[in-house]
């Protein structure tokens, strides 16, 4: 009996042992770092301000290409910074196209993971933090100068990882942006502009 035993317990321990270390390297979590890319939509709130005294604004939506990088610094807390190429986005003054401006926007989120830890192979996460919008190129078809400031504000992020093996995930992100920044056309204050946008990424997930 016991001869049958402990061969049964052995295979057991050995099981045990190899689905642990599995789930171990499986598991996404503290000292990781990670990036995600994917292809991403700018869509700025509608009715974006008033220039110029009552002329309506609205600012157009773009899609490109975008990426964050992130490292996690604890199995459910982690830091992620979202970047891109420039985007250039037609700006409407009262249903006409009069100009077009580039913004570059980096975000800075801290991270909160549900399941962080786990072997789960859906990974939730929420993320608050901080943005910076530099505008550059800007102009209009109308020969008038237009400059738009830099802008600091609050971001908000909900996303997910689809797990699909010790390295890969799927990832879907959305951001909401505070971007506001006051306009001047030939150097005279003309007035803000409210972009706030919601930014929203599907891709992929790369963690080292």
């Amino acid at each position: 009996m016991r001869n049958t035993a402990l061969p049964a317990l052995l295979i057991a321990s050995v099981s045990v042992a190899a689905l642990t270390a599995s789930t171990q390297a499986f598991a996404y979590g503290a000292g990781d770092f990670y990036t995600r890319a994917g292809v991403a939509k700018v869509a700025p709130k509608s009715n974006n301000g008033d220039i110029l005294g009552d002329s309506d604004v609205n600012v157009d939506d773009k899609t490109g290409f975008a990426f964050t990088l992130g490292y996690r610094f604890h199995d459910k807390l982690g830091l992620e910074l979202l970047a891109a190429l420039p985007f250039k986005h037609d700006l409407q003054v009262d249903g006409v196209t009069d100009g077009s401006t580039k913004h570059l926007p980096p975000t800075l989120t801290l991270q909160y993971y549900p399941l962080g830890g786990t072997a789960a192979r859906v990974q939730p996460y929420v993320g608050a933090g901080i943005n910076y919008t530099r505008f550059s190129s800007e102009k209009t078809d109308v020969g008038a100068s237009l400059e738009l400031d830099d802008s600091w504000g609050a971001a908000g992020q909900l996303g997910v990882d689809l797990l699909i093996n010790d390295h890969w995930a799927l990832n879907a992100a959305a951001w909401y942006i505070d971007i506001d920044t006051d306009a001047k056309i030939d150097g005279e204050k003309a007035g803000k502009v409210e972009i706030d946008p919601l930014v929203v990424m599907a891709g992929i997930s790369y963690r080292f």
